[in-house]
C-alpha cells in the first residue's frame, strides 16, 4: 500500500512543480528614466504584534541602501523632524503628501516600508523569529512607482533537524526559545530582511545607484 500512496503523490506534486515558474522580470523603465540620487525612508508602518519593529526595521535600512550607491537621508535626523512637527504615527507620515515631503527634505525619491511580519513564534518542538517586509519607492517630483518588492528572513533557515529523536528535538526547542527571548533575535533577522529587500542585484530588486561603480551597467 505505501508504495501506492508513494506514487499517487509523486504523480501529484509534479504537475504543482510544472506550474511553478520563476517571477517575470521588473520593468524598470520608470527607474532608469528618475534615476534617484537620494532617497528618503519613511518610518515603516508596523503591522506585526512587536511595537519594536518598525524602529529595528528603520535603523537597519540605510546600510544596503547606501552599499547599493544610494545617499540616505539620516533618519534618526528625518525622524526627530517629523516629531517636531507633531508627527509620531508612521501611518499619519505615510499619507503625507508627496508635494510636501519634497518641500521639506529636497530627497528624489521616497521610500515607503511596511512590516508584516516580525518576532517569535513558540510551537511545541520548535520556535521561529521571522521578520517580512514590504517596500516600495515613489518619484518625489512625479509621484511615479519606480520599484516594489518585499523580502523575508527567519531563524528556520538556520536551524538543522536534530538526529536526537524526540529528546532531541525538545532540547534543540528549549535552547531555541531561550536565545530567542535573552537576545533581540528579531533586530538580527530584521538586518537579514533588509539586506535581502534593499540591495542591489538581487533578482528583480533595486537597481544600483548613481555612487555605486555598478550603475547603470545591471543586466536585467
Amino acid at each position: 500500500m505505501k508504495p501506492v500512496l508513494s506514487l499517487l503523490l509523486l504523480l501529484f506534486a509534479l504537475p504543482l512543480a510544472a506550474c511553478v515558474k520563476p517571477p517575470p522580470p521588473y520593468d524598470y523603465t520608470a527607474f532608469r528614466q528618475s534615476n534617484p540620487r537620494s532617497i528618503l525612508a519613511l518610518p515603516p508602518i508596523n503591522n506585526s504584534p512587536d511595537i519594536k519593529a518598525s524602529h529595528s526595521v528603520l535603523s537597519q535600512i540605510t546600510f544596503p541602501l547606501a552599499e547599493s550607491g544610494y545617499y540616505v537621508l539620516p533618519v534618526a535626523v528625518v525622524e526627530e523632524t517629523f516629531i517636531q512637527n507633531g508627527l509620531t504615527s508612521p501611518n499619519d507620515i505615510h499619507a503625507l503628501p508627496l508635494e510636501k515631503l519634497f518641500q521639506i527634505f529636497k530627497a528624489d525619491a521616497v521610500l515607503y516600508i511596511e512590516v508584516k511580519e516580525y518576532g517569535t513564534q513558540y510551537l511545541v518542538i520548535t520556535s521561529d523569529t521571522r521578520v517580512t517586509a514590504e517596500a516600495k519607492l515613489v518619484d518625489l517630483r512625479s509621484g511615479q512607482l519606480l520599484w516594489q518588492g518585499s523580502a523575508t528572513a527567519s531563524t528556520a533557515e538556520q536551524q538543522s533537524n536534530s538526529n536526537g529523536g524526540l529528546i532531541g528535538l525538545l532540547a534543540q526547542a528549549i535552547v531555541e526559545q531561550i536565545a530567542n527571548t535573552m537576545t533581540e533575535r528579531g533586530h538580527d533577522i530584521a538586518a537579514i530582511t533588509s539586506v535581502r529587500l534593499l540591495s542591489a542585484g538581487s533578482p528583480n530588486g533595486i537597481l544600483h545607484g548613481p555612487r555605486s561603480p555598478l550603475h547603470g551597467k545591471q543586466q536585467l
